[in-house]
């Protein structure tokens, strides 16, 4: 036998238990959500936050042959990077590099995931391989030209994804760096000239 329907303010009252209950539970998640953002903040203004600088402090050609608009050379860099903060350590989570010649693209590669500590410099080995990379428009003209001056005036561009620890907290980012123009010469007796680097977080 069938039960009979409750009265008509037992629903009414169990209607207005449902909508209550979901306000409570999305009022205790925007407040959680709020005193974290809070505490993220916080934590981050009183670290005081220095700028990351980058340079470049090596650079060579080795194995450079420019044919019938086609370059096949290799190029190395040591990047110095330096992190100045006393309470903020990075994870370089991928470092993609760059390096290019009058906006067009020579190289890519990547370097290995490394964690750097507060108040720490580190020095990177960039080693960047073109093969076969066609020249296209007055860029192998001009690179010819420059060949001949004994140097050549080349950019470097690293793109990473990178974790800031503050404290127990880990913010994700996105580090852009750039450098250039870098002067790199073919002969290694004419020496090399520190370059820095402009440096920016997403």
């Amino acid at each position: 036998m069938p039960l009979p329907a409750p009265p008509p303010a037992q629903q009414q009252g169990q209607r207005q238990r449902h909508p209550f209950l979901v306000r409570s539970i999305a009022g205790v998640l925007l407040a959680l959500i709020l005193i974290t953002g809070l505490a993220v903040l916080i934590i981050w203004l009183s670290v005081q936050p220095r700028k990351l600088r980058y340079s470049i402090e090596e650079g060579s050609i080795s194995g450079y042959n420019l044919t019938n608009d086609r370059l096949n050379s290799n190029f190395h860099f040591v990047l110095r990077a330096e992190n100045p903060n006393k309470r903020i350590s990075l994870y370089y989570d991928r470092i993609d590099v760059t390096v290019s010649y009058e906006d067009q693209k020579l190289s890519v590669n990547n370097v290995h995931p490394f964690y750097q500590r507060r108040r720490n410099i580190t020095h990177l080995d960039l080693d960047l391989v073109a093969k076969d990379a066609v020249l296209y428009g007055a860029v192998a003209r001009d690179l010819k030209m420059e060949r001949g001056s004994g140097s050549v005036d080349l950019d470097v561009k690293i793109r990473a994804k990178i974790r800031l620890k503050v404290g127990v907290f880990k913010i994700h980012r996105k580090l852009k760096v750039e450098c250039g123009p870098i002067t790199v010469p073919f002969s290694p007796s004419k020496g090399f000239e520190r370059v820095f680097c402009d440096a920016d977080i997403d």
